[in-house]
């Protein structure tokens, strides 16, 4: 079964418990948290992806987290499900996953603006306002900047990329003189 797979199902069934308990940004928020704290420490991620290390120990370690971090029980509950069932390590899908099926039933979409300079706020106020009339659905942007676009922005919203930069008109103009 793919890693997708199985994080979609993770979060699937997180984001249930999560929305029916009115805590879905409280544990998202504890649960990027964690991510966080396992991708910068090499030794944790270590011992939770060593197959050689028995589950007691992990477990052990984990409590010993929870102890200190003290998040509320859902995120406690789910953290010691992933790591019962071997799957702490693939936090960072579960939480992206997490992340999308809570939009979808918030009736939001995602989506990735990238400019070659910082845009003012009335700008992205104006181009939230345009997804949202063409995606008939509130949209959720994130800004980033690439110099190499030269001007313009390229807009990406799932898989549908709008690319208006002027590196891409410069490029098919270049294709349409080669013929």
């Amino acid at each position: 079964m793919s890693v997708q797979t199985v994080a979609r199902r993770y979060a699937s069934a997180l984001a249930d418990v999560v929305l029916q308990r009115g805590e879905a940004r409280e544990v998202q928020s504890e649960l990027r948290e964690w991510e966080q704290t396992l991708q910068s420490n090499s030794n944790l991620r270590e011992v939770f992806a060593n197959p050689t290390i028995a589950v007691d120990q992990k477990r052990a370690v984990l409590n010993k987290l929870i102890g200190i971090a003290k998040p509320r029980p859902t995120t406690t509950n789910f953290l010691k499900v992933l790591l019962q069932n071997q799957r702490l390590t693939e936090l960072a899908e579960i939480n992206t996953k997490l992340a999308q099926i809570l939009d979808e039933r918030a009736g939001m979409i995602g989506a990735t603006v990238t400019t070659a300079r910082a845009v003012p706020q009335d700008a992205q106020q104006r181009l939230q306002h345009t997804l949202a009339t063409l995606t008939g659905k509130k949209v959720r942007i994130d800004f980033a900047m690439d110099p190499e676009i030269i001007g313009g922005l390229v807009t990406r919203i799932g898989s549908t990329v709008y690319d208006g930069s002027v590196r891409n008109h410069l490029q098919q103009s270049k294709e349409k003189m080669a013929g």
